[in-house]
């Protein structure tokens, strides 16, 4: 016994303390920086090329930050402005994004935004960019279509009140030149709010900046003053952004002091717990809030904290599970990283966290958290809610799958520059609650089409080609190749029997198209809401006081 206890004293006395671990830590990662400084400085001096320095070591640190999560990103001095408009929405330009183009190897306007610098001079989508202040722009030719498209864009901003001569060539038209004041452009949160009906106001939030919560106040203001006493609130599609706005968001809902999220991190000033300041617009006004796995971060926050309090129905499919807190932290000379500094935790106490990229699969990708090791948790009112996956709806919506040719037709070039033509030899079209497309305008789209040099992919020949492999491994491809061939027959592309064979998908495709470059995004959510299933449901379930109590009652 007394040599059991003399091994066991040992053992103990020989296990490293915190204090000594963390100096072997501090010992690694100092003798790993001059290693690598010193491995750089012998790669200067001798290796047989010179060295871009900038490029060299900026692949190392993209290389090493690949190795943590997504959100972790360095910005150097020039790039620093791109983080600053990802968390405030802001920057001095005209107001427009554009797009590169293969059909003309340049770059073209795409929806500038309304009431802004570029659209009130009259820029169009699909006019492509020939000049800047009297500089040509060549085609993209060999260059980076990234560098290309980032070069010009870096040309189209400037500081407020400067101006900028703009020359373009308009499909269908001709050459057009503007001057273009350049001012502060701020992309509004609230992409659109109307009332669905008589007593059901809409609001579409589209990110999280400085101005969110006063944005939707306002447009909820708007709305009570219409008659509004049902809510639903568009959260789909929704990246998320600041932290803060999204506790101001649910500050709209819940009273004033109640716990909205906590944070856990490495350091204990990453530690907080974050509650409502401000007393709420709204405690019992029947809401319903539209998730998706486009629903991201903050607005996770947002519908979470509303799931938990049982002060919303949650309405869609699983959002996509980011349950990490980041921070901007500033580098030497000038450049900027943005780094996961927490998790999160609303306030049923669970981590919607999805994906662990601290262990990856044999291919390099993060695991996402399988729905058998999530634990439950509950609401206020005593729901099940479940984390580790995202936010899983109250109410779960199955949306039809949306044929390959349509997938594909919507990010075409040939649907885009239809659009532009038909946009530039038709001065008007109905509003977005009334438009249709005419047979005669649908069997012309549907000609150009098939004229066209359009390709989309078809599943099912790649799981026909999977299995041409696995007979000819297994021996069997000579006595199935008649079957086979016959089968891939009826399996090749025709453009226009497939518009045919969904034109009802097609149809929608084309108009939701139209309608943007008509009535830009605003009047692009008119027009999908018309035929929305979420929408559908949410109006039912808000429309029934005992189907809403119910989704918000704990199950005996």
């Amino acid at each position: 016994m007394r040599y059991l206890l003399s091994s066991l004293l040992l053992l103990l006395l020989w296990q490293p303390t915190p204090l000594a671990a963390q100096r072997n830590h501090n010992f690694e990662t100092a003798k790993h920086l001059d290693i690598f400084n010193a491995l750089y400085k012998e790669l200067d001096l001798y290796y047989v090329d010179t060295l871009d320095t900038e490029k060299t070591v900026g692949n190392a640190i993209a290389a090493m930050l690949d190795q943590l999560d997504p959100y972790t990103e360095y910005y150097k001095e020039e790039s620093t402005d791109e983080l600053r408009t990802l968390t405030t929405g802001k920057y001095a330009g005209i107001g427009s994004p554009i797009v590169y183009r293969k059909s003309c190897d340049r770059c073209v306007f795409d929806g500038p935004y309304a009431a802004m610098p570029a659209a009130k001079a009259g820029v169009r989508t699909g006019d492509i960019i020939i000049a800047i202040d009297d500089t040509p722009i060549a085609p993209c030719g060999k260059t980076p279509v990234m560098d290309y498209t980032s070069g010009i864009t870096q040309q189209l901003r400037g500081d407020a009140g400067t101006t900028l001569r703009l020359r373009v060539e308009r499909p269908t038209v001709g050459e057009m030149e503007f001057t273009i004041e350049r001012q502060a452009i701020k992309r509004p949160s609230v992409l659109h709010h109307q009332m669905l009906n008589d007593s059901t106001g809409y609001i579409l939030l589209d990110g999280y900046t400085e101005d969110t919560s006063r944005d939707l106040k306002d447009a909820i203001v708007a709305l009570r003053h219409q008659g509004m006493r049902r809510f639903v609130f568009d959260l789909r599609s929704n990246p998320g952004g600041l932290m803060d706005q999204a506790i101001k968001v649910v500050s709209n809902f819940i009273p004033k002091g109640s716990e909205v999220l906590h944070t856990a991190g490495k350091t204990p000033d990453m530690n907080k717990t974050y509650c409502t300041e401000t007393e709420p617009i709204d405690t019992t006004m029947p809401m319903a809030v539209l998730v998706d796995y486009g629903t991201a971060s903050a607005a996770e926050i947002t519908s979470g904290a509303l799931q938990d309090y049982d002060r919303a129905v949650i309405i869609g499919r699983r959002t996509y599970g980011k349950g990490l807190v980041q921070a901007p932290r500033p580098l030497p000379y000038g450049a900027m990283l943005k780094l996961t500094t927490a998790k999160y935790f609303i306030p049923s106490g669970r981590c919607i966290q999805a994906y662990d990229f601290a262990h990856r699969g044999s291919d390099g990708q993060p695991k996402h958290l399988p729905d058998s090791l999530c634990k439950t948790f509950h609401t206020a009112a005593g729901r099940p809610v479940r984390d580790g996956g995202g936010i899983t709806p109250d109410v779960t919506v199955h949306l039809d799958t949306l044929p390959s040719l349509v997938a594909y037709l919507q990010v075409s070039d040939q649907l885009f520059d239809w659009c532009v033509r038909y946009r530039n030899t038709h001065a008007t079209i109905a509003s977005p609650a009334d438009f249709h497309l005419s047979e005669a305008d649908f069997c012309d789209f549907r000609d150009y089409l098939a004229a066209s040099d359009f390709t989309y992919d078809v599943r099912s020949r790649h799981v026909l080609d999977m299995l041409r492999s696995v007979i000819r491994e297994e021996g069997y491809g000579d006595e199935a190749k008649a079957e086979l061939d016959a089968l891939a027959q009826k399996l090749q592309h025709d453009t226009a029997a497939d518009v045919m064979r969904f034109r009802k998908e097609v149809t929608e495709a084309v108009e939701a198209a139209l309608i943007s470059n008509y009535y830009g995004e605003e009047g692009l959510v008119a027009y999908t809401l018309r035929s929305d299933p979420d929408i559908t449901e949410a109006l039912r379930i808000l429309t029934d006081d005992g189907a809403y109590t119910d989704k918000l009652s704990p199950k005996p």
